[in-house]
């Protein structure tokens, strides 16, 4: 194989990997946004139920004012009810008592719809903080975790950068410029294997005549179908496969 066309395949290798490292680096920030986000949700949920149980509270307050309001009317009545003069009077009297007593009725009746909501609210409330505070804990785990992948990826990208701009300066100009072309064109695929007489990528079939020119490693080529740069890998020996197999073996 032609040492540009390692070095070709190497570079490929390279810049799959910062690729990948890129999209990752770029991930990394709006996984966290997104946890952030859901985060502040569930802030947002705390806050609304600490809001309708204090609502709560103070209604229930308001309830025991007006009560003790009606129980200050009922005894002004029942006072000036002992000074009627007439019938008329006195029913007048009475009406407004049981009225005002129809109305702590009704207070009461609510406060004890309050007090049942109050129960829920407040097992809502002590639920909701102990959740919060656990995922407030595994967001900074996992921001952490992100901002330390961010570091490895960036110090990984920087050193295949460096070996990249090494290759580059090795190759001949006019391969680097091939091999950027098929890169652009091909999504980032600039080369492929030949395996059993086929591209590896389009899975067209090589004429034979193409495919001996391309065992003999003399020049590049290109796949007559999708235009990337091909190399042939020759399958493995059986001897070769067995000899691996004693090294393992020797070794272990």
């Amino acid at each position: 194989m032609l040492p540009d066309l390692k070095l070709l395949i190497r570079l490929q290798e390279i810049d799959k990997r910062l690729v990948d490292f890129s999209r990752e680096i770029a991930a990394l920030p709006k996984h966290v946004a997104e946890i952030e986000r859901k985060l502040i949700s569930h802030e947002r949920k705390l806050e609304a139920d600490r809001a309708a149980l204090v609502a709560n509270q103070k209604e229930r307050k308001k309830c025991d004012g007006d009560i003790q309001i009606q129980e200050q009317k009922i005894s002004k009545l029942k006072d000036q009810m002992t000074g009627a003069k007439t019938n008329d009077q006195f029913r007048s009297f009475q009406n407004e008592i049981d009225f005002c007593t129809k109305e702590i009725r009704r207070s009461e009746d609510r406060i004890l719809e309050l007090m049942g909501e109050s129960e829920a609210l407040d097992k809502n409330v002590k639920a909701d903080d102990a959740a919060l505070k656990s995922e407030k804990a595994l967001v900074e785990v996992e921001k952490q975790q992100a901002r330390e992948r961010t570091v490895v990826n960036q110090k990984a990208s920087q050193e295949l950068a460096t070996e990249r701009a090494g290759i580059v300066a090795s190759v001949k100009p006019a391969r680097y410029q091939r091999y950027e072309r098929a890169r652009k064109a091909r999504k980032g695929i600039a080369l492929a294997a030949v395996a059993d007489g086929r591209c590896s990528v389009c899975n067209i079939t090589l004429r034979l005549q193409f495919l001996q020119d391309l065992k003999k490693s003399e020049e590049i080529l290109a796949c007559e179908s999708c235009q990337r740069i091909l190399y042939y890998a020759p399958p493995q020996s059986f001897e070769d496969l067995a000899g691996e197999q004693g090294t393992r073996v020797i070794m272990s």
